[in-house]
């Protein structure tokens, strides 16, 4: 009996199990078999779509930033802010390193994921491999914890239900940008598949 071939082979990430990748169709799962645990799963096209939700994703990011995120009207007078707006004020209320969190976690780490994954699927999408392919990888799959635009909505959220009381805040078009944004980052995420990315980096080489 021949040994396995090592490109066909996969380590489970919840128990460590080394064995060999099935080949499936588009749409199912592969689980470990040992422990259950769910290996990848085969998509059909899924770094096209990864790509376009990604450029779709970039322009709502720029969108988001560009515009308030909210409009307060206090007593006739107006107040709106944007996103760095409201960074520059954590900073001037010497609050820096709260100042700082929210700016890497809603704006720098997400435009360099985005960027990142562009980076990655445009070149590939035309048939060749993009330079500095693996570190960009290795950045993209360890800073997505780090993207927490989710928890400055909810963060909004809660601020628009407690002005409310007292002023009438109406939402901005960042606002509704940032929600269509979360929505388009959890499909990238879920379209992404390293399998068909280094299958595809062969095929280039």
């Amino acid at each position: 009996m021949s040994p396995p071939n090592p490109d066909s082979l996969i380590a489970c990430h919840e128990c460590d199990l080394l064995q060999t990748a099935p080949d499936l169709p588009p749409g199912s799962a592969a689980c470990c078999a040992r422990c259950g645990a769910r290996l990848f799963r085969v998509t059909h096209h899924g770094l096209d779509r990864c790509l376009a939700l990604t450029l779709a994703a970039g322009v709502l990011f720029v969108i988001a930033n560009l515009f308030p995120i909210v409009i307060v009207d206090l007593q006739g007078q107006q107040v709106s802010t944007t996103l760095m707006g409201a960074v520059r004020a954590l900073y001037a209320q010497e609050r820096p390193l709260v100042a700082a969190l929210v700016f890497a976690t809603t704006m720098l780490v997400p435009a360099i994921e985005l960027f990142a994954i562009t980076w990655m699927l445009l070149p590939l999408r035309f048939g060749h491999a993009a330079p500095g392919l693996r570190p960009c990888f290795r950045w993209v799959q360890s800073a997505r914890p780090w993207s927490m635009i989710e928890v400055f909505m909810l963060g909004v959220l809660v601020s628009v239900a407690k002005l409310s009381h007292v002023a009438v805040v109406v939402p901005g078009l960042a606002l509704w940008s940032f929600g269509a944004l979360i929505l388009l980052l959890a499909a990238a995420a879920s379209a992404f598949d390293g399998r068909e990315l280094w299958a595809r980096v062969a095929r280039t080489a």
